[in-house]
C-alpha cells in the first residue's frame, strides 16, 4: 500500500469515526445522552405554542416533562396539525417546514401527515450510520468509490398551501435524499430530481416507471450500496426477472443492504434477499419511520441500536413509563418518540428488548404482535436471537 493510500485511508477512518461518535458514547451511557436530548428538545417546543401551554420553558426534570406533556397519538395531535396546515405554524413548529412526509399508508387506510423542519431533517442523516459504520469496522473503505440504488419513495407527489407558501408533500424518504443527502459521503442513483420527474405514488405503472428508470441509469454503474424498503428491492428484483430474465445479482455485486420497514429482515427476509442480490451482499437492519431515523444495526447481531443522542425515546411496559434503556431483555413495549416536531408521540409500535444495547422493533400496536413474534422465533428458527 502506497503512503499516499495508505494517508487517505487514515484520514477517512478518522472522518468516520467523528460520524459515529456521539452515536457510540450515547449507547455506552444513554441516561445523560438522554437527559442532554430532553433538554434540547425542551428549549424548541418553548417557542411553539403548545410547547408554552405545557410549561415547556419551565421543565426540569424528566418526571416534570412527563407530567406536563401526556403521550399523544396521531389522532390526538392531528387538531394541531390542521392548524399548522392552515397558516398557523407556530402552533406545533418554531420553524417553517421545507416539506410535509406521508406516510405509505401501512398504518391505516388514510396516510399520515408529519411537517419537516430544517432542524428535523439535520436529525436525519443518521440513516447513513449503518453503511458508515459498517465501512469503519470492516475497513471496506472502498464501498464508498460505489453508488447506492435509490429505488426510494418520490419526495414530490402534491403540494399543500400553508399559510402564503407551498409546501411539496411527498415520503419522508425522499424528503431526506433530496433535502441532506449532499451532508452524507453517499452518492445515489437515480437522482429524486429522475424519481420525482416520473410521477405517480404506489401503483404498479409507476413502480414500473421507476424500476426502469433505475435499471437504465445504474445498470453501467458500481452500485455498492441498496438502502430502503426491503419489500422494495425484492419487488425491483422480480421486475429485473419478469423484463429482462435477470436478477439484480448478474447486473451488479452489492456489499451493503440497509434496509427497513418490516420485522426480521435479517433472518425472515435473508434467503430472498440473498436470491436477489447474491450471498456477498451484507445485511443491515434500521429502524426508520415517516417521524423518525431511531435506530440501525451497530456490529453483527441482528438487531439495531438507539439514536439516543437524537431522540428522547420511552416505552409503556406493562402499564407504567420507562425509559427505552430501562427495559430488560425479553420485554416488550409501546415505543413513545419526542422528535423535533412532536413531544411524546405514542408511535404505534412495538418494541422487544434484547441485552443492551439491541432492539427490534416486532410491529404495530396489537394484543397479537406480541403472539406472532414468538411464533415467528420458531418458524424462522430465531428463538429471539440477536
Amino acid at each position: 500500500m502506497s503512503e499516499h493510500t495508505s494517508a487517505g485511508m487514515a484520514q477517512m477512518e478518522a472522518i468516520l469515526q467523528t460520524v459515529v461518535k456521539d452515536w457510540y458514547d450515547s449507547l455506552n451511557d444513554p441516561a445523560p445522552a438522554q437527559e442532554r436530548v430532553l433538554h434540547k428538545l425542551l428549549k424548541g417546543y418553548a417557542q411553539t405554542r403548545d410547547g408554552q401551554a405545557h410549561g415547556a420553558a419551565n421543565i426540569e426534570t424528566l418526571e416534570d416533562y412527563r407530567r406536563a406533556f401526556p403521550a399523544r397519538t396521531y389522532e390526538d395531535y392531528l387538531p394541531l396539525l390542521n392548524q399548522v396546515y392552515a397558516g398557523d405554524i407556530d402552533t406545533l413548529l418554531y420553524q417553517e417546514p421545507i416539506g410535509i412526509a406521508m406516510t405509505r399508508g401501512t398504518t391505516g387506510d388514510t396516510p399520515k401527515l408529519i411537517p419537516m423542519t430544517p432542524d428535523d431533517l439535520n436529525t436525519r442523516p443518521s440513516a447513513s450510520r449503518a453503511v458508515l459504520n459498517y465501512i469503519l469496522r470492516t475497513k471496506q473503505f472502498d464501498i464508498l468509490e460505489g453508488v447506492n440504488l435509490n429505488l426510494g419513495f418520490p419526495s414530490r407527489l402534491n403540494a399543500m398551501r400553508v399559510g402564503d407558501k407551498d409546501i411539496d408533500v411527498g415520503y419522508s424518504s425522499g424528503i431526506y435524499i433530496r433535502h441532506v443527502s449532499s451532508k452524507t459521503m453517499i452518492t445515489s442513483l437515480p437522482t429524486m430530481d429522475e424519481l420525482d420527474a416520473l410521477g405517480g405514488d404506489q401503483e404498479v405503472s409507476a413502480w414500473d416507471r421507476r424500476f426502469e428508470l433505475a435499471y437504465q441509469t445504474a445498470k453501467d454503474a458500481n452500485v455498492t450500496i441498496l438502502g430502503g424498503v426491503v419489500n422494495v428491492f425484492l419487488k425491483f428484483g422480480r421486475y429485473l426477472h419478469k423484463n429482462y430474465g435477470m436478477r439484480p445479482k448478474d447486473i451488479w455485486q452489492a456489499r451493503l443492504m440497509t434496509l427497513g420497514s418490516a420485522p426480521r429482515i435479517s433472518t425472515k427476509w435473508a434467503p430472498a434477499l440473498h436470491a436477489n442480490w447474491g450471498s456477498q451482499a451484507a445485511i443491515l437492519e434500521i429502524y426508520g419511520t415517516t417521524e423518525g431515523m431511531f435506530g440501525q444495526q451497530k456490529d453483527d447481531h441482528k438487531a439495531w441500536s438507539p439514536n439516543y443522542d437524537l431522540f428522547f425515546l420511552e416505552v409503556e411496559v406493562g402499564g407504567r413509563t420507562k425509559m427505552l434503556h430501562e427495559m430488560q431483555p425479553g420485554e416488550v413495549g409501546s415505543l413513545i418518540v419526542s422528535t423535533v416536531i412532536l413531544p411524546r408521540y405514542k408511535i404505534g409500535d412495538l418494541i422487544r428488548a434484547y441485552r443492551p444495547p439491541y432492539f427490534r422493533c416486532i410491529g404495530r400496536e396489537h394484543p397479537l404482535t406480541p403472539w406472532r413474534a414468538w411464533w415467528e422465533d420458531l418458524l424462522y428458527l430465531d428463538f429471539g436471537r440477536i
